[in-house]
């Protein structure tokens, strides 16, 4: 638990302790235990069905945990879910939006739900910093999706809530959209809000989270700073096209499709190793790439291998 500048231990900024969840005899969520500290700007990664939507959902009170407890700023989010709520913004995967107002009306109404009356200032910064001062009057149907997703994240903002949760906020949106959002997240965080990610672009993870954890299968498989997460599995990665591999390498692969393989090598020896098999069977090298291990790297081999996971948490 971090201590506040007098000394005093602050509360988490969002905390899950043993939270489970079910849809018929799909297990959603099994045990989850993850608490994000105030300040953080926290990642939270995992291929699709691993349960991150469901984990964010129960936090909004969108969707009701069959067992555990979770807290936003120290508030439970169903006994005590007014506050909760107040204290958490959400910027959701799907486009929902009320086809009926203009973006400003919209920004305001969500302004008043928290009972903000005089939200003018605040919105004009928003507004101005996602890039929609020109459509500030255009009613939301005649937006673009990207449009649409820009409003979406000013209507998670326009309370000023200490939590904020980016659920793939980038997906399928321009370059320039998501230079600015994050140039505006980042300074909310710098100012103390929480920032929790989830994200299919790893490079932007990688880039703006100072710990992560990672999910598969509804639970908790690497949780760390992601300096240590790139450091443990620090080595190469090798991208090789070939009809095949020498048998002992499929250990190595991380992925593969249609004779590309990925491959994490733990050193240049490893990979002298790899070419004199090659050679030694006499299998065509088509392409070859190398790079230092990355965040993408790292996610793929913890993906791959459970026994890898486990040892990350």
């Amino acid at each position: 638990m971090r201590r506040s500048p007098a000394g005093a231990p602050t509360v988490p900024a969002v905390a899950f302790k043993d939270v489970a969840r079910r849809y018929g005899d799909v297990v959603a969520l099994s045990g989850v235990d993850l608490v994000v500290e105030q300040g953080e700007f926290f990642g939270l990664l995992g291929p699709n069905g691993a349960g991150k939507t469901t984990l964010i959902s129960i936090l909004a009170g969108l969707v009701k945990a069959h067992r555990g407890t979770v807290s936003v700023m120290g508030h439970d989010v169903v006994s005590d879910y007014r506050n909760a709520r107040r204290l958490l913004g959400v910027v959701p995967q799907e486009l929902v939006f009320d086809p009926f107002f203009t973006v400003r009306e919209t920004l305001r109404f969500q302004a008043g739900y928290f009972g903000i009356v005089d939200a003018d200032e605040w919105i004009d910064e928003i507004l101005a910093a996602l890039d929609l001062g020109s459509k500030a009057n255009a009613n939301m149907r005649a937006l673009s999706g990207g449009m649409k997703r820009r409003v979406l994240v000013g209507q998670a903002l326009v309370h000023k809530p200490p939590v904020i949760v980016l659920d793939e906020p980038t997906a399928g949106v321009d370059v320039e959209l998501r230079q600015s959002l994050w140039s505006f997240i980042r300074r909310l965080n710098r100012e103390g809000h929480t920032v929790i990610l989830t994200t299919h672009y790893l490079q932007e993870a990688e880039a703006l989270c100072e710990r992560i954890a990672m999910m598969k299968s509804g639970r908790i498989v690497a949780l760390d700073t992601k300096q240590n997460l790139l450091s443990r599995f620090a080595g190469l990665t090798a991208r090789l096209t070939a009809r095949r591999l020498p048998q002992r390498w499929y250990d190595h692969v991380v992925s593969q499709e249609e004779g590309h393989f990925v491959l994490g090598l733990s050193s240049h020896a490893d990979l002298e190793a790899l070419l004199g098999d090659l050679r030694v069977e006499d299998i065509a090298i088509e392409d070859l790439a190398l790079a230092e291990t990355d965040l993408e790297q790292v996610f793929l081999r913890v993906m791959h291998d459970d026994a890898i996971a486990h040892a990350s948490r």
